[in-house]
């Protein structure tokens, strides 16, 4: 059987692993970022390990006993209730950390219930370090991302759009789409650009920029 000090060393092992891709996760402004890959990650080895001694322990009577077979029915079963913790807003996927942290309860439940309290109360500790602690250090060290809508009408200025790209690269924002509508008679550019920048942005930095764009009407930004 795997002892319980092999069991938390797997599991401190998989929060790392874990923590690494939910920190590029974060990066890439993912719903699913470093907490709630960290938490998936310790709850998955856990329900592993203790679906392994289950089998192992029970052998004498149960000699074809599987392994794998609790571990499985859990993971796929506990998946409907973390489904109901997630709600979209807009653009916007929130409960994402609800839904592990269930399923990870989940896990230790399982841990309780075939003896295995040491296990299942490290987990707990270590879930709530991962709630509270790294919320923090999300806050301190981690920008999150929203995108932004820029509407921008000129006259007499077919390289508006043009124009509009070399701004934004001068402003380091990342540009995800532009459209250009023209009106041919009267000689008028309208461009709207969606652009990837930081969360709460003031925007002073476009408003100004914008300003030193030829034949500038008017501007909305979203």
């Amino acid at each position: 059987m795997i002892t319980e000090k092999e069991i938390i060393i797997r599991i401190a092992i998989a929060a790392l692993l874990g923590m690494i891709i939910g920190f590029e996760r974060e990066r890439q402004n993912q719903p699913a970022g470093l907490r709630t890959h960290t938490i998936l990650a310790i709850g998955a080895c856990l329900a592993m390990t203790i679906s392994i001694n289950i089998a192992m322990q029970f052998t004498p009577l149960v000699p074809n006993g599987d392994p794998g077979r609790i571990a499985a029915q859990v993971v796929s079963g506990i998946g409907f209730l973390g489904a109901g913790a997630i709600l979209r807003y807009g653009t916007s996927v929130k409960g994402l950390t609800t839904a592990t942290s269930l399923w990870t309860m989940a896990m230790v439940g399982l841990a309780v219930g075939a003896g295995h309290y040491y296990s299942g109360v490290i987990t707990t500790a270590m879930l709530l370090v991962i709630l509270v602690v790294l919320n923090v250090l999300e806050k301190k060290w981690i920008r999150s991302y929203e995108t932004i809508s820029v509407s921008v009408t000129a006259l007499h200025n077919p390289n508006l759009a043009e124009d509009l790209g070399v701004m934004f690269k001068e402003l380091k924002k990342k540009v995800l789409s532009i459209s250009l509508e023209s009106d041919v008679p009267q000689d008028e550019f309208t461009v709207t650009v969606v652009v990837k920048t930081i969360t709460d942005d003031p925007m002073l930095d476009i408003r100004n920029a914008l300003a030193n764009i030829p034949g500038v009407t008017h501007y909305r930004l979203n």
